[in-house]
């Protein structure tokens, strides 16, 4: 296996370099003094940021791309026979998967946060980087997500803490090397890699098994699998959460109007620090805690934490109001599972607004199938539920689902809900539809945020007013 500190002055070219990690990496191996060129399937607002940075990007996976490089690099999307890869493998040239990049370039460091579980690892992530350059301790960061305070989604410290989000779609995070694990939850995503929620919860306990003797593994206590996970560990664990039993709760706990909470960090009954979060919702109580227990185990001060909280917003695409037209509030957010997306509705339902309107893009046909009956009461907070059609990622249409018969399965229980395949339909629809006073939220993991820049774009002025 080839490794990165061996290429330093010579080209590695990455395929599939638009990828908020991908491109994140790109940047940390120039600072590293690696030569960089790559290649995407579309140009992209990330593409440009790259040339915008002297990284040469080629839209279109073509052989040719790869002449004259030292190293290939991939995303886990990028299959062998990707004709990059295989021309790649004709040279002779090495390759290397950008999960493995990643835990190279995380060796060494005394503090390795890895942030782990089905969902919350961007945000937490987010908050723990911003949290520790707050207190001084120059973190190396990589997130899955653009997070403002940063500058993007990676940042290059000093050698002594790496802050990573460590994803556990195929296995990645067993590639990495942590010295803290933080795990939000353990539940059902990513069914076209894992056989079942036993499979899932496996390749937790592989991935904690990482843990030095000397290590200390950080887990959401209100989670059943996540304690039977730290039952089974001998390095030290820690938990957070809302129950009497967990050793960093919340005090004095109250929301405001819209959503966002006011409470005490209290660890094993001791009052330690006082926030006011100006991000919603009962969930980012959960990160905070979890941010809060990870900062004081390298060595912040928990009022130092809990000021830097308190300063905090989310990281893009994360509950992010994009902006208001025609007196209709426009909200977007990454959540691509049916958990994650009634988080999101969550948050929405504490904003003020006369009708609440969910866009949903469901992602990859694979989970929509394995998780089908959880979609549909996914969006039941909504008085309005739009289904934009599958996006597809890395997946190839099997033909046995399609976002219709969601449509329908929603509609039988009596919802509101309406077929809208493209980003002109779900357009279209909704001018047609909102009221002022009402709140719209796009939910996927896909592209589906482009719908929020494409109705802004066209402001007040109705595009499709002649076809109603």
């Amino acid at each position: 296996m080839p490794h990165i500190k061996d290429f330093k002055g010579k080209r590695a070219h990455m395929i599939g370099i638009g990828g908020s990690s991908m491109s994140g990496l790109a940047g940390m191996l120039v600072q590293a003094g690696v030569h960089v060129t790559g290649s995407d399937s579309a140009r992209s607002y990330m593409t440009d940021s790259l040339a915008e940075q002297g990284i040469p990007v080629t839209i279109g996976h073509r052989a040719g791309n790869v002449s004259g490089a030292d190293l290939i690099i991939y995303s886990a999307a990028i299959r062998e026979d990707n004709p990059e890869r295989a021309e790649a493998a004709r040279l002779g040239i090495p390759q290397m998967e950008r999960a493995t990049l990643l835990g190279q370039l995380m060796e060494g460091y005394a503090h390795a946060i890895n942030v782990c579980g089905t969902h919350g690892k961007t945000t937490t992530t987010s908050m723990i980087a911003e949290v520790l350059l707050d207190a001084g301790l120059d973190p190396t960061v990589h997130i899955g997500g653009q997070l403002d305070y940063i500058g993007g989604s990676t940042r290059v410290g000093s050698h002594e803490t790496f802050v990573v989000e460590a994803c556990e779609f195929n296995a990645s995070f067993l590639q990495f090397h942590p010295t803290i694990a933080v795990v939000t939850n353990i539940e059902e995503d990513h069914l076209d890699f894992y056989k079942d929620l036993d499979d899932i919860a496996h390749a937790f306990d592989r991935f904690f098994a990482l843990l030095p003797e000397t290590g200390v593994c950080i887990g959401n206590g209100d989670d059943p699998r996540v304690l039977d996970a730290l039952g089974r560990l001998s390095c030290r664990t820690v938990t957070y959460g809302l129950g009497q039993g967990c050793q960093w709760r919340p005090q004095n706990l109250t929301f405001d109007e819209t959503g966002c909470a006011e409470f005490d960090f209290a660890f094993e009954g001791r009052v330690m620090a006082h926030v006011l979060l100006h991000v919603p919702g009962e969930f980012n109580v959960m990160h905070a805690l979890a941010t809060m227990a990870a900062c004081v185990e390298v060595g912040a001060d928990a009022h130092a934490v809990a000021q830097s909280l308190s300063r905090f917003t989310a990281p893009h695409r994360r509950f992010e109001y994009t902006g208001s037209v025609c007196g209709v509030k426009l909200y977007t957010d990454y959540g691509h599972n049916p958990a994650e997306m009634h988080s999101a509705l969550q948050n929405a339902a504490h904003q003020p607004h006369r009708r609440l309107w969910a866009v949903m893009q469901p992602h990859t046909y694979s989970r929509v199938k394995t998780l089908f009956k959880d979609y549909i009461h996914c969006c039941d907070l909504a008085d309005e539920i739009l289904i934009t059609d599958i996006f597809a990622a890395r997946e190839k249409d099997p033909g046995d689902i399609h976002a219709t018969m969601l449509v329908d399965a929603i509609a039988a229980t009596g919802q509101s809900v309406h077929y809208t395949p493209t980003f002109n339909d779900a357009e279209a629809y909704l001018r047609a539809h909102w009221q002022s006073g009402d709140l719209v939220i796009t939910m996927s993991c896909g592209d589906i945020h482009l719908l929020n820049a494409q109705i802004q774009k066209h402001g007040d002025e109705n595009p499709f007013a002649a076809s109603h």
